[in-house]
């Protein structure tokens, strides 16, 4: 049984939430999200209450889906409400961020400058090496600061690179002095 699939969840009022067929739509003050569930789980939509059941009780994997498809739905209603925010911080000497137009320009101490197109349905703001992603998709706020973040990672020494705001990097020691 799936603690996280018998969870309803509340649509909140000025949502307004369609099934059709096996597409649900949820439109909210930020905007709109569709998504296509065509799977084992069935979802129940009744007044402003979300429900989900399975088509066969006890499988392991019907299980695991019955709560992801819960967790997109409730991500899919927060989104179009409130919105989600991811921050980076660029830490080291010479590294620069900004943005330009559609791109996001970073100077990484590469030879070259690295330009990363953002996608439709986010705002990047870089300022003095904090870059703040939003978005009312959760995976694709999500998936945009993991690509950035993996052009340069943090390293464990000096701390340089990307990292997220409450991200803590464990620091190692350097070379000890005879």
């Amino acid at each position: 049984m799936s603690r996280i699939g018998k969870q309803t969840v509340i649509v909140p009022t000025g949502t307004e939430v369609k099934l059709t067929g096996t597409t649900l739509l949820v439109k909210g003050p930020k905007g709109t999200l569709t998504r296509d569930f065509a799977g084992p789980v069935a979802i129940n939509i009744n007044a402003n209450e979300i429900t989900f059941t399975p088509n066969k009780l006890g499988d392991k994997k019907v299980n695991a889906l019955w709560g992801t498809c819960a967790s997109h739905v409730k991500n899919m209603v927060v989104g179009v409400n409130e919105g989600y925010t991811k921050k980076l911080i660029l830490e080291g000497v010479g590294f620069k961020s900004e943005v330009v137009g559609k791109d996001l320009n970073l100077a990484l101490g590469f030879s070259h400058p690295v330009k990363v197109q953002i996608p439709e349905g986010l705002t990047v703001t870089a300022e003095k090496n904090n870059i703040t992603v939003t978005g009312i998709d959760k995976e694709l706020v999500g998936s945009f600061t993991a690509q950035v973040r993996a052009m340069k990672k943090p390293e464990p020494y000096k701390g340089k690179g990307f990292r997220y705001s409450d991200e803590v990097i464990r620091r190692k020691q350097g070379k000890k002095a005879a």
